[in-house]
């Protein structure tokens, strides 16, 4: 992977390992449907103007199949499920289970035939999901049941996503894209985010955490997240959910008091191991040199 590639790995590692002490705090007085709507409602704001100025906006007529299909599997139903979960789950061991993402886009790239996965590879999606392992160093068992299936159904959305937006949406308008699909999501969670509004203003720490959600993890994340697909490849640029589980423990200990464990320090080098092997690029086979055809007299 190249150095821009890597740059764009690590800020996204960090962005994305952010929401899930936010979510936390958010559910904390806003329900599931209030908080996506809020969330993506102020992205929304800040994006439509800038799509609709630059013209982004009418060319996605024409792609409005794999633009509702991106909606739903990216944002309206991943974000609801993300948001009920943490009613339930601790915001790290929830960070830890999105890390299923690489794998599910690994076998979507397999499956339809647009990535090859090579041993190299394989072997460090074993190995970052190893670490995943060691580094929740919990029994499942114990969690939710629910929400355990929410965060799976999650996974799958997040690995279809960049897919389809490499392949459904690949000549659409980036900024129009994400500002049309905040915006649908807003209006679908609008009645019932509305009707669920708490009655009180809630703290200052959940309106500055909708706050963070919105402007740094959504619409800066997303316009990064691009960009780093166009650089990587959607199923490289999903390996950064082996990352984000780390980001996110480490806020859950610092801010949440979740506990922290030996198993931590041998999942950080396994999770950062397995990310490079995952991200390399495999190396094109070597060309044969072609044969010596020899003309009638010999030469």
């Amino acid at each position: 992977m190249s150095k821009r590639g890597w740059l764009l790995f690590a800020a996204m590692s960090v962005i994305w390992g952010v929401p899930y002490l936010f979510i936390k705090v958010a559910v904390g007085e806003l329900t599931p449907s209030s908080l996506v709507l809020c969330r993506t409602g102020l992205a929304a704001l800040i994006l439509l103007p800038i799509a609709a100025a630059r013209g982004e906006l009418r060319p996605l007529l024409k792609h409005w199949k794999p633009l509702l299909a991106f909606t739903v599997s990216e944002l309206a139903v991943p974000w609801l499920l993300l948001s009920e979960a943490e009613t339930h789950l601790s915001s790290s061991l929830t960070g830890l289970l999105i890390a299923a993402v690489p794998l599910v886009g690994a076998v979507l790239g397999w499956v339809t035939r647009t990535d090859r996965l090579d041993a190299r590879r394989l072997a460090g999606l074993g190995v970052g999901l190893l670490g995943v392992v060691a580094l929740a160093g919990l029994d499942l068992g114990r969690g939710n049941a629910v929400a355990l299936v929410e965060l799976a159904v999650v996974a799958v959305g997040y690995a279809l996503g960049p897919f389809i937006l490499a392949h459904g949406l690949s000549g659409a308008p980036r900024i129009g894209v994400t500002a049309a699909a905040l915006t649908l999501t807003a209006l679908v969670y609008l009645p019932v985010g509305v009707a669920q509004f708490p009655h009180a203003w809630p703290k200052a720490s959940v309106l500055a955490s909708v706050a963070v959600l919105a402007l740094l993890c959504t619409a800066i994340a997303f316009l990064l997240f691009y960009v780093l697909i166009d650089e990587v490849g959607p199923v490289r640029s999903t390996v950064i959910t082996y990352v984000n589980p780390a980001v996110a423990v480490v806020l859950g200990v610092l801010f949440l008091d979740e506990s922290l464990t030996w198993s931590i320090a041998a999942g950080f080098a396994l999770i950062l191991a397995g990310s490079v092997l995952a991200t390399r690029r495999s190396r094109p086979a070597p060309v044969a040199a072609p044969a010596k055809v020899y003309t009638v007299d010999g030469s």
